[in-house]
């Protein structure tokens, strides 16, 4: 019989210890508690996300092992060089971030019956943004918004939720500027937490979960402002 630990009401109280999460599902540790900024923050700060259907509980979770990618070994194919080239896509960050979420959200996925971005999670990760933890990556054509990204930043790791692409291979070009924006700043690694065919043919691996908590807790020096749309503005022009 699984027996999850339902959480502290109060956001701040501590997580089980991540050793007590469960191989299988999926690394699930607890259940329970809430949304709420100091929650989300103190989640993330120790490698622990929310993820759970309408109707459900919140679930909390913690894989081991852990998928990430490390900025500077995105994989970038000669056909996927070329169309970054030709795409004449144009990136902005922090911009639209409300619009990419709901457009993750609504984008349907294989296997997957209705979405985990409930209108909850929307609001939750709206409110990180506003408050500068949560972050967006857009394609546009034109001035219609064709991929893009989305996540949290959390020390040195940019702890990536959900991508969307309208146009072939959107959410990897916007993938491709993450991480040349990303890695001269100090990030070490984009956390993409569970395995995906489609990021490992990008460069995402696995590695052991002790091994990212060891990197998302390291000191770092990352000095951006809450919203990062001026600076990546500033990059793409240098």
């Amino acid at each position: 019989m699984i027996r999850l630990q339902w959480l502290d009401p109060d956001p701040r109280a501590p997580f089980p210890a991540l050793e007590t999460a469960l191989q299988e599902p999926d690394g699930l540790l607890a259940a329970g508690g809430d949304l709420t900024l100091p929650r989300l923050l103190n989640a993330y700060s120790h490698g622990i996300f929310p993820w759970f259907s309408e109707g459900e509980p919140i679930l909390w979770w913690s894989p081991d092992p852990r998928f990430v990618l490390p900025p500077e070994e995105i994989k970038v194919s000669r056909s996927l060089a070329k169309n970054i080239r030709n795409s004449g896509l144009r990136i902005t960050m922090d911009t639209v971030f409300e619009q990419v979420i709901a457009h993750c959200s609504a984008l349907p996925r294989a296997g997957q019956d209705g979405t985990w971005i409930t209108t909850q999670m929307q609001q939750a990760y709206i409110n990180l943004h506003r408050a500068g933890y949560a972050h967006s990556v857009e394609c546009w054509n034109g001035e219609k918004l064709v991929g893009g990204l989305y996540g949290i930043h959390s020390g040195p790791v940019f702890c990536g939720e959900s991508m969307f692409s309208l146009q072939s291979n959107a959410s990897k070009i916007a993938l491709v500027h993450l991480c040349r924006f990303i890695q001269p700043r100090g990030f070490k690694l984009i956390d993409s937490q569970v395995y995906t065919p489609h990021l490992e043919s990008l460069g995402a691996r696995m590695i052991p979960r002790d091994a990212y908590i060891k990197t998302l807790q390291q000191a770092c020096d990352i000095n951006l402002p809450a919203n990062w749309s001026e600076v990546f503005a500033e990059s793409i022009k240098a």
